[in-house]
């Protein structure tokens, strides 16, 4: 066929291409408008995003083109970073001159608190304390209100920054429990039996003996225990001498444990976090703590 004849298409009168596969004949049918408006639009809407926006590469050093919106994802992160570091820090020093019942009273700043404390608390302490701070065999419970150290905010929030039995900071939290047992110890096997079963009468774990009131005078007359745990056994905070008439503690109350504790006590460390975090977070920090002592 000439470039001069036209092929057209019997039944529906229009023009072929030319192109026919097996006895079947393409048609050449125009576009419609509505796409060929949308293609075209397309094309206008690249070169402007062209113009305005980052689009060409350019060649190794040079960068690419930036387009006169100058526009750049990397100016809109830290533009939103720098927004959040502002209000943090607002935050931050809201809570840092509020006290406690403040921060709990306030709900900005209590939900601040309670977000980066357990933030904190999550990455740092639960797993001594468990995901609940229900503590666990050697590590104290943090959601009842028996503190070695004292309950109160600043009595956490010293104990978390400085830690506990930390060599080389001077305001640590630092006492030992004297070992009674053993080749050094000062009382005997039977002695130390008695002073248990006394441990145990007064932490209403078990009923009063002739062991125990042994016990009760070997406690106060022999081994001086009142020196720490006071004239009656609830605890001195200021030494970390735990009240023994609660029955909360940290390694135990069975007969064994409470035996081990006064032969050969256990004398745990914690580490301080006062260089790892900042003032506005050990508080938070100490906020969360003490909240969960108070639901």
């Amino acid at each position: 066929m000439s470039d001069h004849e036209k092929d057209v298409d019997a039944a529906t009168g229009v023009e072929t291409t030319g192109h026919e596969w097996d006895g079947i004949k393409e048609l050449n049918n125009p576009l419609p408008r509505w796409w060929l408006w949308i293609f075209y639009a397309t094309i206008v809407w690249a070169v402007v995003y062209w113009v305005f926006m980052p689009a060409w590469p350019g060649l190794p050093g040079m960068g690419h083109t930036r387009g006169l919106r100058d526009h750049s994802d990397r100016a809109l992160v830290a533009e939103a970073v720098a927004k959040l570091e502002a209000d943090r820090k607002q935050d931050e020093e809201a809570i840092m001159n509020a006290s406690v019942d403040e921060i709990l009273g306030d709900q900005q700043m209590r939900n601040f608190a309670f977000a980066s404390g357990e933030a904190i608390f999550k990455d740092r302490c639960v797993t001594c304390h468990g995901p609940g701070g229900q503590g666990a065999p050697g590590y104290p419970t943090l959601i009842d209100d028996a503190w070695i150290w004292g309950g109160e905010l600043e009595e956490i929030e010293h104990t978390i920054r400085y830690g506990i039995r930390q060599d080389g900071i001077d305001e640590t939290r630092f006492g030992n429990m004297t070992p009674f047992g053993g080749e050094f110890g000062t009382l005997s096997p039977d002695e130390i039996d008695n002073v248990a079963h006394y441990v145990r009468v007064i932490a209403d774990l078990e009923e009063p003996s002739e062991a125990s009131k042994a016990g009760e005078d070997i406690f106060y007359n022999v081994a001086f225990c009142q020196t720490c745990h006071g004239e009656d056994a609830k605890g001195m905070p200021m030494m970390g001498a735990p009240n023994l008439t609660d029955g909360a503690w940290i390694y135990g109350s069975d007969f064994a444990t409470v035996r081990s504790s006064i032969a050969n006590p256990k004398n745990s460390q914690m580490p301080a976090w006062g260089k790892e975090y900042s003032d506005a977070q050990i508080k938070a920090l100490a906020v969360y703590v003490y909240s969960l002592s108070q639901s």
